[in-house]
């Protein structure tokens, strides 16, 4: 029997097969801290007590058909509002798209730009826009990124590369280093899709910038910033990715949202009406409240943010403190999201069964049945399995849980030669 040829050479998600591995062994009795999946446990990260009271009572007000394709006009207007509160920028209710979380709006922005064969160019590491490239049949120009930037791309990475381009994918805070564009770097950047823009023909696509930035909220001492904001005229070309999902601990209640030009936008509207990724309408209507509660959204910020920081704060500090005591180890300070940066220069070595760790899954399993500990490699983010990198999500985990696996890394570290 046959399927397409599509289905036939699509990868499955690298993550949700070590998440399943993680959960395998957790069933039998294992005590591993998952730290591989971008959730968050619901026990420790519980959404808003004002967010969850509004859903119940939704649910109870019968708000249980269709939604309208585009979303709640309540929630379009109230995400606009915030966007102008919050970010000062200036996109009317029928310019938002609400879909159930994020992944409906990216894989709309890539149907409705991407022809066979157009070039789309991102940065690896970057979450899983391998995937979207292939789905769309796209030419995928995938540019490397350094450990001297945070593992974020340089104009000057990408600049070789934009010539023809159709699509430019960044994220920031970035899924899965944690790290974040400053704003001189995205401002270089911004400067050359104007630039490559300019020389566009009024019958050639543009090059549109999908600006990924779900985790916005969710930053720590920096600043978050965003192309319109650095760059008026950036308002043609770009298309944002936002929602609840990370900001409000919200990954299960799946209402996310897109802004960008009408064109687009609408274009979007219209292939979605066909998917059905419709966020359900009692959440969308008590995210509508929510967020128009400046207070409860700021007070549920201020606690969430600091019990992720402090998660991020000792895991960095485990590493650091590894480091100095001789193991070839580092982290990158965390500066938002979920995740620590960490890299474990253990490829090559032996595990005390004999076994050599070839490449970087091989040590994501060894550390997993030794360490009681799981992370993901970079691998699962475009890169080489070579590549000694790994996130660390924190989301899953409670501050013991993190104490507890840092002296249980030492040691399976130690034990390989």
């Amino acid at each position: 029997m046959k399927v397409s040829k599509l289905a036939s050479n699509l990868v499955g998600s690298e993550i949700i097969k070590i998440g399943n591995e993680v959960n395998d062994l957790k069933a039998k009795g294992a005590q591993i801290s998952n730290l591989t999946i971008g959730d968050l446990n619901s026990n420790i990260y519980p959404i808003p007590q004002e967010l969850k009271d509004g859903i119940q009572k939704a649910y109870k007000n019968n708000l249980t058909n269709y939604p309208p394709a585009n979303g709640l006009q309540s929630l379009r207007t109230s995400v606009s509002n915030d966007l102008k509160k919050r970010w000062n920028l200036d996109y009317s209710a029928n310019d938002i798209l609400i879909t159930a979380g994020s992944r409906p709006l990216i894989y709309a922005i890539f149907k409705t730009i991407v022809d066979e064969g157009d070039k789309v160019i991102y940065p690896i590491p970057s979450w899983n826009n391998n995937h979207y490239s292939y789905l769309t049949t796209a030419n995928a120009v995938e540019v490397q990124t350094q450990e001297s930037n945070n593992f974020l791309p340089t104009a000057e990475d990408l600049r070789p590369h934009l010539e023809g381009a159709v699509l430019l994918c960044l994220c920031s805070p970035l899924n899965p280093t944690g790290t974040m564009f400053t704003k001189e770097q995205l401002s270089e950047i911004c400067e050359l899709v104007l630039e490559e823009n300019k020389k566009r023909g009024e019958d050639e696509k543009p090059l549109y910038l999908m600006y990924d930035q779900i985790y916005a909220m969710l930053t720590f001492g920096s600043d978050h910033h965003d192309p319109v904001s650095l760059f008026p005229e950036m308002k043609d070309y770009t298309i944002y990715v936002d929602g609840t999902s990370k900001c409000f601990a919200a990954t299960g209640v799946r209402v996310g949202w897109g802004f960008g030009p009408s064109l687009v936008i609408d274009k979007m509207k219209a292939l979605l009406t066909h998917v059905g990724a419709w966020a359900p309408k009692p959440e969308q209507e008590a995210v509508a409240e929510f967020l128009a509660d400046n207070s409860a959204v700021d007070t549920f910020l201020e606690d969430y943010k600091e019990k992720l920081n402090n998660s991020l704060k000792e895991l960095h500090a485990g590493i650091q403190d590894l480091k100095t005591k001789g193991f070839a180890v580092e982290s990158i300070s965390p500066m938002g999201a979920l995740y620590l940066t960490i890299k474990l220069d253990y490829l090559g070595k032996t595990a005390p069964d004999g076994k050599v760790i070839e490449n970087s899954t091989d040590l994501v399993f060894y550390l997993i049945n030794n360490a009681g500990m799981a992370l993901v490699p970079f691998s699962a983010f475009g890169n080489d399995k070579l590549v000694p990198w790994f996130r660390a999500s924190v989301g899953g985990c409670s501050l013991d849980d993190i104490k507890d696996c840092l002296p249980k890394l030492e040691k399976a570290l130690g034990d390989l030669k």
